[in-house]
């Protein structure tokens, strides 16, 4: 599912990136990568704000649907 549709609270685990080149980088960059653990803390029209490590990062609509999650 797209991080944009993930429960609030509960850490998932990012099974896809969809998204260019450029793109994974800069996320990476951030500590988003296949493989990594994340917990949307708020979710509304059109933001999610996530914890990603012991950050937190707040991820525009169109980034955050392009992030797939289990």
């Amino acid at each position: 599912m797209p991080l944009i549709l993930a429960p609030i609270g509960q850490e998932m685990r990012i099974v896809r990136i969809s998204s260019d080149e450029k793109t994974k980088k800069h996320l990476a960059d951030l500590g988003i990568f296949v493989t990594s653990k994340i917990t949307v803390l708020s979710s509304n029209g059109g933001s999610a704000v996530c914890v990603v490590k012991d950050g937190r990062l707040a991820l525009d609509r169109s980034i955050a649907s392009h992030i797939f999650v289990a």
